[in-house]
């Protein structure tokens, strides 16, 4: 995919996803084994860990970070997040900043996929799927410790346990998003939205603040929550390129320059690409104003994949939206993606939610990666099957009766 007409080197974003346990997303910490020290909440906060020493409190010393008490009777601890948006993780970060002599010594990472929104109890009893994704593995002190995941299934939450005990600043899950796209064929939505998978795959310019915060969900609540770029000396303009989490129509940009008074950029262009080149305008260039949130309608009725915004000359935006409705096809795909990534579990859970029958769920799930075409021949001949492809591909087929499940 191209991006035409811009005289200086573009910045590639990094391909690690994103932190998919974030605030930014919703991530919360759902329950911990102990926070004698430090607040569960503290490892999702964004941004680098502070401290500042010898500030003391009625718990001790302030840290910022969770921190458990010193175990004397055995076994360790543990916290358990819901990420903010399921997906497919690829790292995970224990980062124990300022932890030296009180961190823990060894860690471990697992995750589970569960439909609707389990509470502490069900998480911690014994019918919780736990997978391991990092195995115990050792850490070090005042350090961000990476450990690289392989596993490709989707997840909804991760547990870290910490062995025996002591303290860790942040935990950061880094993944592609894999969006849960039931009902979506009946909505519209922000199609650049990292709730849905979308991402900045390059900018022109992150000096001051990244591209990447463009497209987060939620308002920014200051200029450094935004995209602020460096002064332009030169003819040019600065630009960013999104891939859209789903592949659809566009028929809303919103284009916010709140909390820059003084350096939001003078105007925009925005173009989209339908297969490969950025040919299909969305925006002419329109003059902006400072510390406002825009909305400009959109008339073009074709399906786009990617979105690029160019920024003249330079200055700083807070949030980019292009809100549409999803392309047919890209509904199915991203149907596909998804159950196929669920957890055995989840999967056939999924699917008797919806009226698909336990033993015929049970033996969809087993047929696993399902390509697209499977089901809609199995839905001539069987009731279950159907119901499966309407929860699959969101489609609404009238199965022949007297058939069997598949």
């Amino acid at each position: 995919m191209t991006a035409p007409g811009y005289d200086a080197p573009m910045i590639a974003e990094p391909d690690v996803g994103v932190d998919l346990a974030s605030r930014w997303l919703g991530g919360t910490v759902v329950a911990a084994s102990d926070e004698s020290f430090g607040d569960k909440e503290n490892l999702l906060t964004p941004g680098l860990a502070a401290f500042e020493p010898g500030r003391y409190g009625n718990r001790g010393e302030i840290v910022d970070g969770w921190e458990t008490r010193r175990r004397r009777q055995g076994g360790h601890d543990w916290v358990i997040v819901r990420l903010g948006a399921p997906g497919a993780v690829s790292s995970v970060t224990v980062d124990t900043s300022f932890f030296t002599g009180n961190h823990p010594e060894y860690c471990a990472v697992h995750a589970a996929g569960h439909e609707g929104y389990p509470g502490a109890d069900e998480l911690t009893g014994s019918a919780a799927d736990w997978i391991e994704l990092v195995p115990r593995s050792p850490l070090r002190g005042d350090c961000e410790n990476v450990f690289a995941v392989t596993d490709p299934r989707r997840f909804t939450h991760v547990r870290l346990s910490a062995y025996p005990d002591g303290g860790v600043a942040r935990l950061r899950v880094h993944g592609q998003v894999l969006p849960d796209p039931r009902g979506l064929e009946d909505l519209t939505v922000d199609l650049l939205s990292q709730v849905y998978g979308g991402a900045v795959v390059a900018s022109s310019d992150d000096y001051f603040s990244a591209a990447a915060a463009l497209n987060r969900p939620g308002l920014a609540r200051s200029m450094g929550e935004g995209w602020e770029t460096r002064r332009r000396r030169d003819s040019g303009n600065d630009f960013v390129v999104f891939r859209l989490g789903l592949a659809g129509r566009v028929r809303r940009l919103a284009v916010d320059t709140s909390y820059f008074r003084y350096n939001a950029s003078d105007s925009v262009a925005v173009s989209a690409a339908a297969a490969h080149d950025f040919d299909v305008v969305l925006l002419p260039r329109t003059r902006l104003q400072p510390d406002t949130q825009h909305e400009f309608p959109v008339d073009y009725p074709g399906t786009v994949v990617a979105i690029r915004v160019d920024a003249f000359p330079d200055g700083g935006l807070s949030r980019v939206r292009a809100i549409g409705s999803i392309d047919p096809a890209a509904r199915r795909q991203a149907g596909y993606r998804w159950f196929n990534a669920l957890p055995a579990t989840q999967a056939v859970t999924s699917l008797t939610d919806g009226g698909v029958p336990a033993d015929a769920a049970t033996e969809i799930t087993s047929k696993r990666p399902l390509q697209e075409g499977h089901l809609r021949d199995a839905s001539e001949g069987g009731i279950a099957a159907a119901a499966a492809l309407a929860i699959i591909e969101g489609a609404q087929l009238e199965p022949r009766t007297g058939g069997s499940a598949p």
